[in-house]
Parts: C-alpha cells; structure tokens; sequence
C-alpha cells in the first residue's frame, strides 16, 4: 500500500506506518500520570504525537532519530493535527524506503551545488572570490554543507535545506542587485554563502533534528565569526598575502547582523547596504517557505483559512494559494 504523507491528514484517520521520531519527552500530567510527547516526520513534514499512559520503558525503546512504526488516529487539539498513540514499534531500518523521508533527492542536491559554484565563480572581486571558492572545495565543509538543514523547525528544516536555502538567497541576491545598483554584488552573495554556514555545527542533522552542545552554547552567529578567522589565516597562508582588514571586517559584519535585529539575536544590527540587503532577502525566503509550509501542510485543506500559529502570531489565508495549484 502506498504511503500516505503528514501533509495528507486529516482529522479522525487511522495511522498504521512508519515516521522519524524526534524530541522524544516522557512527562507527567496533572494527576502525575506519565505521558509520551514526540514529533513524527516524513519529506512532508512533521506533525506532534502523544502516547497516554507511557512509562519509562516505552520511552527507552528508542532515540530520538530511529525509524518508528505508529499505530494511532489523528485529531485536532486547538486548531492543530496531532496524532493520538496506540502503539509504537521501533522499525529496522533495512525495511525503510528512505526516499519517503528526504526532501531532496540526490539529484536535486546535484544540481543545487552547479548552481551555488556558478554564482560563487560570478564574483568580480579576486579575494572574495578566491575566498568562497576555498569554502566550497573544503570537503569538510561542503560534506557537511549539502546535508545541513537551515533550522529545526522553522524554515527549510529538512537535509539539504541549508543549501536550497543558500541558493535561493542567491538568485534573489542577483535579482535586487541589478535593481540596486549601489549594492555591491560581491559582498552580498559572498554574505549569502557564509551567514548560515555554521549551521552545519550548531545542528545536528543525521536523522534527528536538535542542537549541537556548541550550537546551544555559541550560535551559528559566532562560529561563523571563528570560522570565516580560520579559513582567511588558511587563504593567507596559501596566497602568501594578508587578507584586505576593511573586506574581512565587513564579511563578518554581514554575519553578525543578518537576523536584523537584537531581539531575534544579531549583537549588531545591519549598518551597510550590503548588510540590509541580505537580512531582508534572507527573512523574506524563510517567510514565504514557513507560509507555504504552513499552508500545504495543514490539516483542513477545503478550509480557506489555517489555525493560529503560534510562530508566526497569526492565521493564515490560504484560499487564493489553493486556486492557484488547482489544475485549470
């Protein structure tokens, strides 16, 4: 039997099939009774499961990250779908078609990376230039690179997300630029390259979808400050040459400042044009890809309206996006 996706569901369905289980919590309600509280995934998405009455066993019987065989229904709490647990197997994993849990296919990544090292080749400025290029053919880096998520919840929050997101952030880029002409090129799509980067450090991305110690404990913010250091000490060592003070000073600018505001965590807020072009465009893309997610995965698609989300504090009108993906 075909499988049926999380952004398939709807309320009231019976659930007999295989998800990634993530941020597994064993709590007590109110009457000191244990409960089970995890997030199940698929390429579609993921969607919050309960198991009442669990204990310390059923929590044992597997990591967060491992395949698992659910066997429940679907029902709406507060205007969200969530899947109510009868039973939970850990499944082995040679009986998975892993297919039905990437986003990306091997293909897609492919053809993501021409993409990327053709904009970072575009670059005018030699030592911006050479400086990404010595990113992109560090294997260390791009091993890691092209298998990273952009976020754990939020926005492209799947293997390989990082990438689609770097991408797109590019071709945007490429596009304001032209409109602007003051804008310099270079300095943005070099900032587009290197502002996530440290994802790949501060997320751990295997199967499960958490934090890393360091990423807890720094922030992509600044190890991407530590590491843009290492990898100029290693351009200059093998260009034989100092890196231009004024060209690193503002790469790492656009690093710190990217999210825009101190609230959302930048120690700086953007004072180039460079700088505030690249967090607008960089909210912009994980704006319309959580709308859009948000949208095609909920749980009422006849609805012209979703729930409340708490993320983005408000409701989501989603009638005119359906008519469009209707076939004419």
């Amino acid at each position: 039997m075909s499988r049926k996706y999380i952004n398939q569901f709807g309320e009231g369905e019976t659930i007999n099939q295989v998800f990634i289980a993530n941020g597994k919590q064993l709590r007590p309600n109110r009457q000191g009774n244990l409960y089970l509280q995890l997030s199940l995934s698929d390429k579609s998405g993921s969607v919050n499961a309960m198991q009442w009455n669990a204990n310390q066993s059923v929590y044992d019987s597997f990591e967060n990250g491992d395949y698992v065989l659910i066997k429940g229904t679907t029902q709406l709490f507060n205007g969200n779908l969530q899947i109510i647990i009868q039973q939970l197997k850990k499944t082995d994993d040679t009986q998975i078609d892993e297919s039905e849990f990437h986003t990306l296919t091997n293909e897609d990544v492919g053809q993501l990376i021409v993409q990327l090292r053709q904009f970072v080749d575009s670059v005018s400025d030699d030592h911006l230039r050479s400086l990404s290029q010595q990113y992109l053919d560090t294997p260390a880096i791009m091993d890691k690179f092209t298998q990273a998520p952009a976020g754990i919840k939020n926005h492209h929050a799947y293997q390989g997300g990082l990438l689609h997101h770097v991408v797109s952030l590019m071709e945007l880029a490429d596009s304001v630029v032209r409109h602007y002409p003051q804008v310099n090129r270079d300095l943005v799509l070099a900032g587009v390259l290197l502002h996530d980067l440290s994802k790949t450090d501060e997320l751990t991305y295997q199967r499960s979808l958490e934090y890393t110690d360091e990423g807890q404990l720094l922030g992509h913010l600044v190890m991407g400050v530590e590491l843009i250091g290492k990898q100029i000490e290693i351009w200059e060592a093998a260009n034989e040459k100092t890196f231009p003070h004024d060209l690193a000073i503002q790469l790492k600018h656009l690093i710190i400042s990217h999210h825009g505001q101190y609230d959302f965590g930048s120690p700086k807020l953007p004072m180039t044009l460079e700088a505030l072009v690249l967090h607008v465009i960089d909210n912009l893309d994980a704006k319309v890809h959580q709308f859009s997610h948000a949208m095609n995965s909920e749980a009422n698609p006849g609805d012209n309206w979703t729930p409340f989300i708490p993320s983005l504090g408000r409701k989501l009108y989603k009638k005119a996006m359906r008519d469009r993906n209707q076939p004419s």
